[in-house]
Formats: structure tokens, C-alpha cells, sequence
């Protein structure tokens, strides 16, 4: 007997009202025609993720390498170019492919937005979270620039860094509701223990603030110039900086014991755990930094770990809720008017 040779099914012509279709709302076209699996949108929503952080990272390099003014206008690189040419050397090429790696981000955000529009059912949170990376990504391309046309002024690299930890905080933020159902959010701890991971993160957002303001007084100042430094005494604002470290780790210290205590689920227990041992490195981090005379390499870790620290103090945040799924293992659906049924 002999079998019939595999045939590939037909592709369905792409009439002229789906093109429309597609122009007029090209998410919508994508969803009616793609629904993407669970992890894909995981997986989606963590490549966001990943980049912002790698962006912090190469955002560094551009400074730690004095290449701030590698490109030394906006939105082009030169007046003429709109690239990097070979005249303007390495500092040329790190600021130019520091600016196309926004591109990429760009992208994964992107992904990350047709995937949560994909996904059955639709969650319009996720949607919500998408679109929030790409404003803030958009809006800190524009305030990149501005940081070049004012020359590195340090009070516009201090907002251009605060920009990317939101992006980062809502992209950590959607990466869990990806991992999770839409029912409403049941405590896993007491109201007072909720109150001293507030504390903690308010700790670390002033930590954040104050980092800042020690790059914008500290030597590094992004480019070989003589580039505008804030005016305040570096090793005073070192000193406080450090100060509220060792503040976030006893809260962290804190906040174990009394999970401890209290016999908390492991969720919790385990994020803390590790924003303790992720505290622990960045300290080590940044008083080798310190007494090292501020090497560049130490200095980029440095800049790495306050966003791996950031995203771990909303882990720790975010685990103390639940939203379970629903009975067949899928996100339950947002509340939301149903076509046919009665309120």
C-alpha cells in the first residue's frame, strides 16, 4: 500500500479588507490571528526586563569609558552624520551603539506588548504594562538627548538614570503578573509586616536618589571635557549614601526575622533571602569601589547591582500578595462586562 505524499496546506490570501484590518489596528489584526502560550508571554515580558537592565549597563559603559559626548549632538551624531564616523573614534562608536541598542529595547518592548495583546484571554493589565515601558522608553530616548545638548549636565544624567529604574520597576512589575491570575490579590502576610516592606522600599528608593546625586559630584562625569559637576562635597554624599544602604540590609535583616517569626510562606522568606545576599554584594561592591579610588570596572558592577538590588526589593514587594489561577490553570480573566450576559 502505498501512502499519499505529505501536502502542504493552503495559505490564506490576505483580502483587502484584512490589509485594512491590519493598518487601522495592527494589534487587534495580530490577536484574532496568533495566540501565544504562557510562557511565550513570560518569556516576552522578561526580555523587556532584561534589557532595560542591560541598558543601565551599556548607559555605564558610555559614561565609565568617557564617551558621553562621543556623539556630540542629538538626534543625529554629528551635525552632518547620522551616525558615528571613523574621525570620532571609540568614544564615537560606544555612544552610537549605546543609542542603537534603544532600538533593540524598543523591540523587546514591542514583543512584550503583542504578546500580553495576544494572549487568551485578553488582559488588558498586561496590555496596560506594555504600553507603560514603551512611554517611558520613549520619553527617556528624548531625555538622553537633551543630556547631550546640555552637555551631561549631571541634574539631567541623575533624571535620565531615574527614568530607567521606573522602566525597570514596571517591567519587573509586569514580568510577575505574567506569572500569575487576575483574581484579586490576597495578603500572604499581616498588615504590619506589608508596612515594613513599604518602609524598605521607600528606603530604597531614596537610595537610588542618593546614588545619583553621588555620580552627578563624583569624578566620573562622562566625558573627557570639562563637563559641570553638582556642587557638594563627594565625600559627604558618599558617606550618606552609604548610610542608607546599611539601612535598606537591616531592614531586609529585619524583615527575615520577623518572617521567621510570623512562620511566612516560603515566597516571601526566599525573595527576601536574596535581596539580603544580593545587598551583601553590592556592599562589598562598593566599598572596594570606594577605597580603590573608583576603578571603572567597579564602578560598572556597582551600576549593575543597584538595578539587580531595585528588582529585587519589588520581588520581595510583590511576593507578599498572591493571585491565584484559575481551575484549569490559565490567568483568570479581568472583571469585565460580558456581551449576553445580565448584570
Amino acid at each position: 500500500m502505498h501512502k499519499r505524499p505529505p501536502t502542504i496546506g493552503r495559505v490564506p490570501k490576505l483580502t483587502r479588507a484584512d490589509a485594512v484590518a491590519a493598518v487601522r489596528n495592527p494589534l487587534a489584526f495580530i490577536a484574532a490571528r496568533w495566540t501565544p502560550t504562557p510562557r511565550t508571554v513570560q518569556r516576552a515580558a522578561l526580555a523587556a526586563l532584561v534589557m532595560a537592565v542591560l541598558i543601565v549597563v551599556t548607559g555605564g559603559a558610555v559614561r565609565l569609558t568617557g564617551s558621553g559626548l562621543g556623539c556630540p549632538t542629538w538626534p543625529k551624531c554629528t551635525d552632518d552624520s547620522l551616525t558615528a564616523t571613523s574621525e570620532m573614534g571609540l568614544h564615537g562608536a560606544i555612544e552610537f551603539g549605546n543609542r542603537m541598542l534603544t532600538y533593540v529595547l524598543c523591540a523587546a518592548v514591542g514583543w512584550a506588548i503583542i504578546a500580553a495583546r495576544s494572549e487568551k484571554p485578553h488582559r488588558r493589565g498586561l496590555t496596560r504594562l506594555g504600553w507603560a515601558q514603551f512611554w517611558i522608553v520613549m520619553s527617556n530616548a528624548v531625555l538622553g538627548g537633551i543630556v547631550v545638548l546640555v552637555g551631561l549636565n549631571p541634574y539631567t544624567v541623575a533624571a535620565h538614570f531615574v527614568a530607567t529604574s521606573a522602566l525597570i520597576a514596571v517591567a519587573t512589575v509586569m514580568w510577575q503578573r505574567t506569572r500569575e491570575g487576575d483574581s484579586t490579590p490576597r495578603p500572604l502576610v499581616g498588615k504590619a509586616v506589608r508596612q515594613l516592606v513599604w518602609v524598605l522600599l521607600g528606603a530604597s528608593v531614596l537610595l537610588i536618589l542618593v546614588g545619583t546625586v553621588v555620580t552627578g559630584a563624583g569624578p566620573h562625569a562622562g566625558d573627557s571635557s570639562d563637563v559641570e559637576r553638582m556642587p557638594l562635597d563627594w565625600e559627604n554624599v558618599t558617606k550618606l549614601h552609604a548610610v542608607l544602604a546599611w539601612i535598606v540590609v537591616t531592614l531586609t535583616f529585619a524583615l527575615w526575622f520577623v518572617l521567621k517569626a510570623v512562620d511566612a510562606p516560603k515566597g516571601p522568606l526566599n525573595r527576601t533571602r536574596d535581596l539580603f545576599l544580593v545587598l551583601l554584594a553590592q556592599g562589598v561592591i562598593g566599598y572596594v569601589q570606594y577605597f580603590t579610588d573608583l576603578p571603572e570596572i567597579l564602578v560598572g558592577l556597582h551600576m549593575l547591582g543597584s538595578a539587580v538590588t531595585w528588582i529585587a526589593v519589588l520581588r520581595v514587594a510583590l511576593a507578599l500578595r498572591e493571585r491565584p489561577y484559575d481551575e484549569i490553570g490559565i490567568p483568570s480573566p479581568a472583571a469585565e462586562p460580558t456581551v449576553g450576559t445580565r448584570a
